[in-house]
């Protein structure tokens, strides 16, 4: 089996970086707060080096940028490049906390040969803005060490690979501190000299534990590697060095996690209709927000356009200093309808959507009223108003055989005061109600009133004329 492994020397610098609009100094320290570990370009030029003292850092950058390193922070980022190179990979292999292992093999065939899939792994990478050292190995650990040591070319011939594994310094072939001292003492200082002694000879003079760590290098022993299975959800989060007090200062970290929530749902090809929006504070309970469409949907940009009309709407209880962003509902991808082949005529259907979601963004869910139509011929009965529906039905065609009605219907009948100044037509009689006490029996009319107004009258013949609606 023929293995790649990418390792991210600064996998939580590049995924920091990734949320900033501004580009200045930063660096990743250890857990106790008083070492660098990890320096960016900018802050590298200003003279911080990984293993310097913070205080000495901040003295040459008084402004400088800093991130206190998490474990379980670096393992969520690390799944979530796992579940990007899942698009192009099925077999992969979590390595906590910057390493991901994946077996590309079978995968030459698909893509064309291995330049290519290696060509697919770093555009990806760039595209991502992170950095990564890549190695190929016949083994997970021959990989995982060409990749760490920086040694990794685009090739699968096994003699350069084992000539590439020969000439690492024990320190590079990651034995710890005791083994490297008990093989200098043998005479071995690189890992060909270690591969060159009989195996006899390697078992009476190393630990087991040594030996069957050389024989998993070498593919003498099993090495067995359970593969990582991606959830069925999309999870981003980005974390901030400086606390964002506006909302307008969420919108560049949400475009980028938008973008890549399209890209997810176009490679499952499907859509989602519910996003979840998460922001917390430093010493207050997190801000939950939750956007709905009123339909299936994609899109980024259209996406970013529902979030930024709740949040002009939001008003901040405290600074924000992570943002996450979930999607756990997905649906089957619909083909766009009312388009012809070459997409050029309008999707009435898409637009709806677009319309319905924009709206309730901005006046909330309930405020928006959908009516519909109602099995009786009382008209004051014949509709009722419901929750706008998310995917609607189909609609009713109208038929030129049907009767004129007005747009505007009274909230009820209102008693004529004159007789009108011309007739149009009728009459239309609707009788009905006897089933619920209701009973009506009217004659409509269409009138035109003395003042020039165009009205839907009718006639009871116990009680008179009445006004039930206005035409425009």
């Amino acid at each position: 089996m023929l293995w790649l492994y990418l390792h991210f020397p600064h996998l939580l610098l590049d995924h920091i970086r990734r949320s900033r609009e501004d580009q200045g100094a930063l660096v990743i320290v250890e857990g106790s707060g008083q070492k660098v570990i990890q320096a960016c370009p900018e802050a590298r030029a200003q003279g911080i080096r990984s293993g310097m003292r913070l205080k000495t850092a901040i003295g040459l950058v008084p402004d400088l940028g800093m991130v206190r390193a998490d474990e379980a922070q670096e393992v969520r980022i690390l799944e979530d490049q796992a579940r990007w190179l899942y698009r192009y990979a099925a077999y992969i292999v979590l390595v906590p906390p910057d390493g991901l292992l994946t077996e590309i093999g079978s995968l030459q065939k698909l893509y064309g040969g291995l330049p290519t899939v290696w060509q697919t792994v770093e555009q990806g990478l760039n595209e991502r803005q992170l950095n990564a050292w890549i190695g190929i190995g016949y083994t997970p650990l021959a990989a995982r060490l060409i990749a760490r040591a920086g040694k990794g070319e685009c090739t699968a011939d096994k003699d350069h690979i084992q000539r590439t594994l020969s000439q690492m310094p024990l320190l590079a072939a990651e034995f710890d501190e005791k083994a490297c001292t008990r093989l200098q003492r043998l005479g071995l200082s690189t890992l060909g000299e270690v591969f060159d002694l009989p195996s006899n000879e390697l078992a009476r003079r190393l630990s087991p534990e040594l030996l069957a760590y050389i024989q998993k290098i070498q593919g003498t022993r099993p090495d067995p590697r359970a593969p990582w299975q991606p959830p069925h959800s999309f999870r981003q989060q980005a974390d901030f060095v400086r606390e964002i007090e506006h909302t307008q200062g969420l919108l560049f970290p949400l475009q980028r996690m938008l973008t890549e929530l399209e890209e997810d749902l176009c490679w499952r090809q499907q859509d989602t209709d519910s996003l979840r929006l998460v922001l917390k504070h430093r010493h207050s309970e997190p801000t939950r927000l939750h956007i709905r469409t009123s339909g299936p949907e994609h899109r980024a940009g259209n996406f970013l356009n529902l979030i930024r009309l709740r949040l002009d709407q939001l008003s901040l209880q405290a600074p924000v200093i992570s943002l996450m962003l979930s999607v756990k509902r997905f649906m089957p991808r619909e083909k766009p309808s009312g388009q012809d082949l070459l997409g050029e005529t309008q999707d009435l259907n898409e637009a709806w959507h677009t319309l319905i979601s924009r709206l309730q963004a901005r006046l909330g869910e309930q405020a928006l009223k959908q009516l519909s139509p109602q099995a009786d011929h009382r008209p004051e009965r014949a509709w009722s108003a419901s929750e706008v529906l998310r995917k609607p039905g189909a609609r009713l065609k109208p038929d030129g055989k049907l009767p004129r009605r007005p747009l505007w219907l009274l909230k009820g009948p209102q008693p004529l005061a004159e007789a009108p100044a011309a007739w149009f037509a009728g009459p239309e009689r609707i009788s009905g109600g006897w089933w619920d006490g209701q009973r009506v029996h009217r004659d409509y009319y269409i009138a035109q009133l003395n003042n020039g107004q165009l009205a839907w009258i009718f006639r009871d013949p116990r009680e008179g004329w009445f006004v039930h609606g206005w035409f425009g």
